[in-house]
């Protein structure tokens, strides 16, 4: 049987309209980018790491952190509206014709989601190792809210079962998708330049904290605090 190999694809741009030097900030004592790099390499399931950064600065940290850095992103690949699966596909693609080597499952972390398991990447890998017929494993966050949608000029629920209100415990719930916190795919997929597939498994949490996601500077308040109170804990 043969071995599948696994790359993680970091992706952390230099600029930010929300907070100058976003991937840089400190999370107690170590930066953004700090947290993905770590979480891959101490999970024990990823071959190789890698960052596609557009920046020198974040570039020489990420080396630092074991992590590696095989080329620097194109400016057209680094823009605001450039899409995270424009850029996972040039990285894969890039990086295995520098390595002339194909991969064969690629997991994605980012360093605006920091708060996931090690487990969940485990999980994630080895399902896709284990069932052949898999394409995507990923986080997912389960809610029990209901959800509105707006066709026209009229309001209606995502789901007509949520007209039907009754207690947390009983009722049908739905999942957010937290592909940041953790996403491994079948790297045919990332060539393709899709992040994931049709036919997934989803790793579900009910942790708030995964809600948490970085964007402007009172988001980054509340993930100190809130590593403090889960380091605390």
């Amino acid at each position: 049987m043969k071995n599948l190999s696994v790359i993680c694809i970091i992706c952390a741009r230099g600029g930010s309209k929300g907070i100058k030097n976003k991937n840089l900030q400190n999370l107690n004592g170590k930066p953004l980018i700090y947290y993905p790099i770590n979480d891959a390499l101490k999970s024990g399931v990823v071959d190789k790491v890698i960052m596609s950064t557009d920046s020198k600065e974040i570039a020489k940290k990420a080396i630092k952190f074991g992590a590696e850095v095989p080329f620097m992103r194109p400016k057209n690949l680094s823009e605001d509206l450039t899409t995270t699966e424009a850029t996972l596909q040039h990285a894969l693609i890039t990086y295995e014709k520098i390595n002339k080597k194909k991969y064969d499952i690629c997991l994605f972390l980012t360093a605006n989601d920091l708060f996931r398991k090690k487990e969940w990447i485990i999980k994630a890998i080895n399902l896709l190792k284990k069932k052949k017929n898999l394409e995507s494993v990923f986080s997912g966050h389960i809610t029990h809210k209901n959800f509105w949608e707006k066709k026209g000029n009229k309001w209606s629920r995502l789901r007509p079962w949520m007209k039907k209100y009754s207690s947390r415990q009983v009722r049908r719930y739905i999942v957010r998708e937290d592909t940041g916190v953790c996403c491994a795919s079948r790297a045919e997929l990332f060539r393709k330049g899709k992040r994931i597939g049709d036919n997934v498994e989803i790793i579900l949490n009910e942790d708030s904290f995964t809600s948490l996601d970085i964007h402007n500077l009172e988001d980054l308040k509340l993930v100190r605090a809130a590593k403090k109170l889960r380091v605390k804990n």
